[in-house]
């Protein structure tokens, strides 16, 4: 067809963790610029089987920008050059016919990579394991409204809890913090009365867990807002930190 594209592609392959890895070229031809940049890449793995090689490995699940699977770095940038998208919502239409495209995994010591374009993420379960949870009575679901709670602090909660885990804002970090993903999941219980109860215990849990991973420290640059797929405001941030010194306050206190 007169409209589809022929692209150069420069796609990271590495067989493991130890594995010192590469980046090897190949051709995505007759590609349609109404693909996902997912389905581009299920097209060269198809050719890539017909000949007997190696597929490309990448992580992906529900390809409608929910599960937060598919992190890979596209030209340099988390999830590619669209903004507020996962690399399953980029099309192809974002390309032009000719160019080259070069695709890596997340870039991060916390974040190693298990083969290719995958990297290992349970650093990020191991944050949320150390205080990410409520305390709640188990038995009957509890009515709506049972609890008042403020629109505005609702609604902030909401925006917290919007983060999907997908590591982008690690990946775009000069010192791949991991400070927007921990603050938005702290944030999300601050702003709730159900996260008051674990509420001085969490913040240094998970501070102290994120810590031990690896990730580096937040100097503010804003590039994890701005590359966030869901744009998680930096104000989390400001939220982590006024808990963190409440907490110390609070211990102090005792």
């Amino acid at each position: 067809m007169g409209n589809n594209m022929n692209l150069h592609l420069k796609v990271w392959r590495q067989k493991n963790k130890d594995d010192k890895g590469k980046l090897v070229s190949y051709e995505a031809k007759d590609v349609s610029p109404d693909m996902s940049f997912l389905e581009m890449l299920d097209i060269v793995n198809e050719g890539l089987i017909k000949k007997g090689e190696e597929p490309i490995a990448f992580d992906h699940d529900c390809r409608e920008g929910i599960c937060g699977s598919c992190g890979m770095q596209i030209n340099g940038r988390p999830h590619g050059p669209k903004s507020a998208i996962t690399a399953c919502q980029l099309h192809m239409r974002n390309f032009k016919d000719g160019d080259t495209i070069v695709v890596e995994p997340f870039r991060a010591k916390a974040f190693p990579v298990i083969k290719d374009l995958i990297v290992d993420r349970s650093a990020f379960d191991r944050i949320i394991a150390a205080g990410g949870y409520i305390s709640v009575n188990t038995g009957g679901t509890p009515d709506g409204n049972a609890i008042p709670i403020a629109k505005e602090d609702a609604e902030s909660a909401f925006e917290a809890a919007q983060c999907i885990g997908c590591g982008a804002c690690v990946a775009a970090c000069k010192n791949s913090s991991a400070m927007l993903f921990l603050s938005a999941k702290v944030s999300h219980f601050a702003r709730l009365p159900q996260g008051k109860a674990e509420r001085e215990k969490r913040v240094w849990a998970m501070v102290e867990q994120m810590e031990k991973e690896g990730f580096g420290a937040c100097s503010n640059t804003e590039a994890c807002s701005a590359e966030c797929p869901k744009e998680i405001s930096m104000d989390v941030i400001a939220q982590l930190r006024r808990e963190y010194y409440r907490a110390g306050l609070f211990s102090k206190e005792k």
